[in-house]
Parts: C-alpha cells; sequence; structure tokens
C-alpha cells in the first residue's frame, strides 16, 4: 500500500483578526504536492485573508503554518517564495514595457543580477515543462492576457516554488485560455507542484479541482476529497458544494452557476439600433469601431469578449458619456449628442461596472445615490431647492424592492458590501420607465449568492420588456442569460450568434479568431 504523501503546506487553526471582524477562524487545510486544491467561498468568506498570511502579506493572531511539517513564521512575500509558496493574483503584476525576461530578473540584488542569456535559457526549460509558448525578448504589453498570465505562474514558480496560489485566475481570460490553463495546471501538478486554486466558479472547481474545500464565514465548513470527487455525479457534486457555501440558501447548483439558458420567444419590435458606431474612451485610450446590432423588446443581447477589446467604450458611447461617430437610435429616436441625463430620463440605462468610481459617490448616502442621475429634476427638486422627503421616500422604496442589506437610506454607500453597492446601483437604474439597460459586467467581483440575485434581476427585467445589452467577461454568464450573442474582438463586433446548444463552441471560436471557413 502506498503512503500518502505529506502536505507542502498545513494550516492548523489559523485565526486572524482585523478592527471588528474575524477574517478566519481557526481554519485547518492542507495542501498536498501533485494535487489542485480548489477553494470555494462567498465574498467575506476569509480566502483574500488566507491568501495573504500564505503569501507573507499578513501574519496569523493564533495557530499555525507549517511547511514540510517545520512551523514558519512568513514574514514576508520574500520569505514565501524562499519556504516554495508562489502567488499569482488576479490583477497582473508585470511591469508592461518590460521583455518577458527583463521582468524575471526583478528582485533580484543589482549586484548579482544573473545575465540575460541565463534567463533566457532557464525560461525556456520552465516554459517546455508547463507546456508554454512565450517568447522571452516579447514585451509583455504585446502579449496576451492569458500568455502574461503564464509568464506570472513561472515567475511564482522561479525560485524553485512548490506551492503555486493562483487567485481567480481565470476571471479574464478566454474559453481557450481557460483550456490552455487547465492543461498547464494538468503538467504541474504531473511534476509534483501544489495548486490552491481560487475560483467562484463551481464548475471550474470541480472540472480542474482534484479536492475541494469551501469557506464561509471565516472558518473552513467542510469540501470533497479526491475519491469522492472522482466518484462522485457532476450534479450531485455542485449541490454538495453549494449545501457547504449556503446551507439552503440556494435553490439548486445550477441556479447558483447560472448555465442554464432557456429559450423565448420574442417581439419583433427594436428598441435599440446601433449603426456603424466608433469611438475611443479618452481615458483608457480603448476603443471600437464600426459596432452594428440591434436589440427587440425584452431581448437580452450579450456581448462576450476577453477584457479591453472595446466593450467599456462601447457601453460608455451608448450611455451618452463618450463622444462616437455613427448612429445610437432609441425606440425609433435618433439620439445623436444627447447627454447622460436625457438618455437616462429617456430611458436608455447603464450600470457601469466601476460601481464604486464611476457609478456611486462613497460618502454620499444611499438615498442620495439613488437619484444621482436626477440631480435638478423633479419631482425631487423644485426651484433648484432639493426636496428631502421625496427624495426619502423614494430611496425607501427601492431599499425594500431591491432588498438592500443596511441599517438605512441614509448610510453612506461606500460603507456597504460589493453586492449590496451593485443593489443601490440597479435600483437606480431600473427606476421609473426604463427602455433599455446597459450592463457591464454586472456580477464581476460578487459572491454566488449576490450573483444569483443579479441574475435573477436582469432576466425579470427583460420579462417586463425592457431590452437589455449585457457585457460580461464571464462567457458563462452570457450563454445563461442571452437570447443572442456578439462577440468582440480588438473593437470590432465579429459575430453574432443565436443561444443554443451548439453556443459556447461558436461563441468561443469568433472569441479565438476563427472563421467559419476555418472551423469548416
Amino acid at each position: 500500500m502506498t503512503a500518502s504523501p505529506s502536505p507542502i503546506v498545513s494550516l492548523r487553526d489559523v485565526t486572524k483578526r482585523f478592527p471588528g471582524v474575524l477574517a478566519n477562524d481557526r481554519v485547518s487545510l492542507d495542501f498536498f504536492p501533485g494535487e489542485v486544491h480548489a477553494l470555494l467561498g462567498e465574498n467575506g468568506a476569509g480566502k483574500s485573508t488566507l491568501i495573504s498570511m500564505l503569501a507573507g502579506v499578513q501574519r496569523p493572531d493564533e495557530g499555525e503554518i507549517a511547511v514540510s511539517g517545520a512551523a514558519v513564521a512568513i514574514a514576508s512575500p520574500k520569505h514565501a517564495l524562499s519556504l516554495g509558496i508562489g502567488t499569482v493574483y488576479q490583477h497582473r503584476m508585470l511591469v508592461p514595457t518590460l521583455t518577458v525576461a527583463e521582468n524575471l530578473m526583478l528582485g533580484a540584488p543589482w549586484w548579482r543580477r544573473p545575465a540575460l542569456g541565463g534567463i533566457r535559457a532557464r525560461f525556456g526549460e520552465a516554459a517546455a515543462a508547463f507546456g508554454v509558448s512565450v517568447d522571452p525578448d516579447a514585451r509583455v504589453e504585446n502579449l496576451s492576457l492569458g500568455e502574461q498570465q503564464q509568464v506570472e505562474i513561472i515567475r511564482a514558480l522561479w525560485r524553485g516554488g512548490r506551492l503555486l496560489v493562483l487567485d481567480e485566475p481565470t476571471a479574464m481570460l478566454s474559453p481557450r485560455g481557460v483550456e490552455e490553463l487547465g492543461a498547464m495546471m494538468k503538467r504541474m501538478t504531473a511534476l509534483g507542484i501544489g495548486i490552491v486554486f481560487i475560483t467562484h466558479h463551481l464548475t471550474e472547481a470541480l472540472e480542474f479541482g482534484d479536492r475541494v474545500s469551501v469557506l464561509r464565514s471565516g472558518r473552513s465548513v467542510g469540501g470533497i476529497g479526491p475519491e469522492a470527487l472522482k466518484t462522485l455525479p457532476r450534479p450531485e457534486a455542485m449541490a454538495e458544494v453549494v449545501r457547504l457555501m449556503f446551507g439552503t440558501g440556494l435553490a439548486t447548483a445550477e441556479a447558483a452557476e447560472g448555465e442554464a439558458h432557456v429559450p423565448r420567444v420574442l417581439l419583433a419590435t427594436k428598441m435599440l439600433e446601433v449603426v456603424g458606431l466608433s469611438g475611443r474612451s479618452p481615458r483608457s485610450g480603448s476603443s471600437f469601431e464600426d459596432v452594428s446590432f440591434h436589440v427587440r423588446k425584452g431581448e437580452i443581447f450579450g456581448i462576450a469578449g476577453v477584457d479591453g477589446n472595446g466593450q467599456t467604450p462601447l457601453a460608455e458611447a451608448l450611455a451618452g458619456q463618450i463622444s462616437a461617430t455613427g448612429s445610437v437610435v432609441l425606440e425609433g429616436r435618433e439620439l445623436g449628442p444627447a447627454s447622460v441625463a436625457q438618455r437616462y430620463q429617456l430611458g436608455l440605462r447603464y450600470a457601469t461596472d466601476d460601481r464604486n468610481g464611476e457609478g456611486m459617490v462613497g460618502k454620499l448616502p444611499i438615498s442620495t445615490n439613488m437619484v444621482l442621475k436626477e440631480i435638478g429634476a423633479a419631482p425631487f427638486w423644485r426651484r433648484g431647492i432639493e426636496r428631502r422627503a421625496a427624495i426619502d421616500a423614494h430611496a425607501r422604496a427601492l431599499f425594500v424592492a431591491h432588498d438592500v442589506r443596511a441599517p438605512g437610506i441614509h448610510t453612506p454607500v461606500g460603507r456597504l458590501s460589493g453586492g449590496n453597492i451593485q443593489k443601490v446601483l440597479l435600483a437606480r437604474e431600473l427606476s421609473g420607465n426604463p427602455k433599455v439597460i446597459v450592463y457591464s459586467k454586472p456580477t464581476h467581483g460578487l459572491d454566488l449568492r449576490n450573483i444569483e440575485a443579479t441574475r435573477r434581476r436582469i432576466r425579470e427585467t427583460a420579462e417586463a420588456g425592457v431590452a437589455s445589452v449585457l457585457i460580461s467577461t464571464d462567457l458563462g454568464e452570457v450563454l445563461a442569460l442571452s437570447d443572442r450573442i456578439g462577440v468582440m474582438v480588438r473593437g470590432r463586433l465579429v459575430g453574432i450568434v443565436e443561444n443554443g446548444p451548439e453556443a459556447r463552441r461558436d461563441v468561443g471560436r469568433l472569441m479565438a479568431g476563427i472563421t467559419e471557413q476555418e472551423a469548416a
């Protein structure tokens, strides 16, 4: 009988407190060599704090972290790397203007930096072992997001890492990029490297994970071991994970993941027509060109694509936030240079993905944020004078209807959780008489409970006859909600797919730049 391998890293009763918050409460976990350990949990469950302690950014208040059986106090990120623990965060940490090889040199003492030739050779060996094909002399800014992530992974393991922590690694990847990451993880685990795979997506956890653990309210509440994960049917495994995460909070695992699309019969009435629209964001420099599509009454028109392909400036142009050439027609009316406030009053609403920076004013109360786009307008202002009673009554009604969890309508919106900020944002945009709503990454950064609530709200709004443009980098979300799906690549809408059994394949091919002729 073969003995079970010893853990690379063990956590024993690890506890971490912040003022007023118990972030981790006696968490005990083992991370083994040659194994992908999927770690799941809602926002606020304690995953980020756990990562920060493994990475040496935070230190536990109580409990013990052991590496290869020996208790250690991980004092810094540099110390963590020396212990063989590498971390790749969701947001890239590479210097975009430097080459791959130059990025790998960063952090080495200046008096004994290795020669570039040696870096290139060593990178080539690691790339071959992990199945990566990236030019070490390429500038990082010219690499795809998937290639940048591959470089980040190699850098995290550069000093002989044995445990790799991946924080939401698929958040910005195309379907092909997700497949490539999965293949790379298999190669790494075959070499004995252990992986902590943190994700919000249950399907990814069950597809890539050899073991699944769940955190809830700062505690480790259970999971599914390797043997059970191999033998349990996928629906049963997913239902068990949902039970661990939420107790009885969600009706089904399928509802939590939101993958199932239900075909709908739609009216022919066009609510929004976009013809030859082109523009550029002065803030980010990102642009889009010659975009044309229409959205019918009650339809959800999804726009898929890897982040940074012109989706955000397109949404801003539709909302009137940036100027654009071409035509935007709302219910037969050409909008031309109509402002954000004018478009809002006409029924064209925009739920931005930048909830804190653009969507809300954090220091202002919930009630004022509910009317941000109607400042100076009746019935909330009269002759330039604010009617606080009218604003408060309006806010209270929306507060209840959208189940905002806060002490009251006068709470500064910046004190709310991400899920509740999103509820306030949607409450504002859906109030009155909306005709078309543009959603930009509406569930990004939310936990599964709030993801489900937001998706349900989008569906209900569409069923009420409101036309929707759903921009999301989460392909599962686009497939679950949309009636038709457009694909953005390099600022252009390269194709539109009717949702159905083959939609995932067809959208994935368009995102990868594969034409119908090439696919055939």
